[in-house]
């Protein structure tokens, strides 16, 4: 099953590459590897995702706001390597959650991302990953997510 296949099945409608908000691109290949920027969680409108975990979102919006994250993130993607069997593996991820002091399951809602990827991609989608909390995010976002990817020619 190819990885357009497995994103029809799962419901999923990659958008087009984001657009950065300022100045910097939302990707760049060296070699066989793809660094995504970070990006943000938008609705299937386009609109953010907004919001601190722990005050305006619980943790089960926050890991849907990661999937969205994620969704946009392998828009990007496809945009630089223009088909998504290229990828060989996904090797790292940088979760940032905007959250309160007080909460701790940031893991949890980056795992919105990380469960996309190894749903779309199995084994090759299984990678290092990093989950942090943040006082705020640019734009008020709930999550923001980087990405680094290893791609065959």
């Amino acid at each position: 099953m190819t990885v357009e296949d497995k994103l029809k099945e799962l419901g999923v409608k990659l958008p087009p590459a984001a657009k950065p908000v300022a100045n910097y691109v939302p990707s760049v290949r060296t070699g066989n590897l793809v660094f995504l920027s970070g990006h943000g969680p938008l609705k299937e409108d386009g609109t953010l995702i907004t919001g601190k975990i722990g005050v305006d979102m619980t943790p089960e919006q926050g890991y849907e706001a990661a999937r969205r994250t994620m969704i946009g993130l392998l828009g990007s993607l496809k945009a630089e390597i223009g088909d998504l069997d290229k990828v060989k593996r996904v090797v790292k991820l940088l979760g940032m959650v905007n959250c309160t002091s007080e909460f701790v399951d940031q893991p949890k809602v980056i795992n919105g991302a990380s469960d996309l990827l190894v749903d779309v991609f199995g084994d090759k989608g299984k990678h290092a990953r990093s989950a942090v909390g943040m006082n705020a995010l640019p734009l008020n976002i709930s999550v923001e997510i980087e990405m680094i990817v290893e791609v065959e020619d």
